[in-house]
């Protein structure tokens, strides 16, 4: 519906636009020509100082690069239609006709790049919002990896393989955002599965010792080291530690490893599932 009233064009309104063209050309002189030439030249002035407290107003609000580049372009093409504008209604061109036209060719092109104004929107919200910066290791728009550039249309991650994937921003404002890095301490989350047969405290004294002897665990808060589950055939133990963000996958595969190696040497067992077969002999007695 909009875009019939938009497309439809008033004859009298058409009519009325080519008669002032008309009689602009046929009455065209020096004093109207200088005066055009002024008009323009002050809107240029007036567009520059805008442009310029626009500039300082994003250095004290300190915005993102790309986001003051975004609204710098816009802002600029918003103040060339103004001109324009102003120097056809100085000819006589109708405002009607103007603010017309305007508005198909927006609709037109608003409507051939749907995609890419939704991704220049998410781009200005993530922009703005900042979830995320260069560097961080995040979890956005069903990709994990490290941000390498926040475009207006697209963020760039780098896996950990090393591929750079470029996520449609609108894509990720539209889901969740998880930001591993964002603080500045993380914990270790692991569990470990001892024999019935081990005493629960001798287990929890050797993962506490292993813990205690690593340069990277945190002890505020204190590490958390206890049983957690009963399953079939072993005793589940939680431990979690705290440490900083970057030593996280250190600290997290040290345990791993050092534990199992602290259970070898106190003779402590990890079982694991396993399936026992006895075979039983019958003997036939023979009549």
């Amino acid at each position: 519906m909009l875009l019939t009233n938009l497309t439809e064009v008033n004859p009298e309104e058409a009519q009325e636009t080519l008669e002032a063209l008309g009689g602009f050309f046929h009455n065209l002189n020096l004093r109207t020509l200088l005066t055009i030439g002024l008009l323009i030249v002050a809107c240029l002035v007036v567009m520059k100082i805008v442009l310029r407290l626009l500039d300082r107003t994003f250095r004290r609000l300190e915005l993102e690069r790309g986001l003051c580049t975004f609204l710098h372009a816009a802002l600029r093409v918003v103040l060339w239609l103004v001109t324009v504008c102003i120097v056809l209604g100085y000819i006589g061109v109708p405002m009607t006709s103007l603010v017309a036209l305007v508005g198909v060719i927006g609709l037109a092109v608003s409507l051939a790049i749907q995609g890419t104004l939704s991704n220049l929107a998410g781009g200005i919200q993530v922009l703005v919002s900042k979830p995320f910066k260069a560097g961080d290791y995040v979890e956005a728009g069903g990709v994990s990896g490290t941000v390498k550039e926040v475009g207006l249309a697209y963020t760039k991650l780098a896996t950990v393989d090393n591929k750079v994937i470029s996520v449609p921003n609108g894509q990720i404002s539209g889901e969740k955002i998880i930001n591993y890095t964002t603080a500045d301490q993380r914990r270790v989350d692991l569990t470990f599965n001892a024999s019935y047969d081990d005493p629960p405290q001798k287990v929890i004294e050797t993962i506490r010792q292993v813990v205690g002897a690593h340069p990277r665990a945190l002890f505020t808060p204190e590490p958390f080291i206890r049983v957690n589950a009963y399953k079939d055939s072993s005793v589940e133990y939680v431990v979690r530690v705290w440490c900083a963000t970057a030593d996280y996958w250190p600290l997290y595969h040290d345990l791993l490893e050092q534990v199992k190696e602290a259970f070898d040497k106190n003779g402590i067992q990890m079982p694991y599932s396993h399936l026992n077969v006895h075979v039983v002999e019958r003997k036939e007695e023979k009549e």
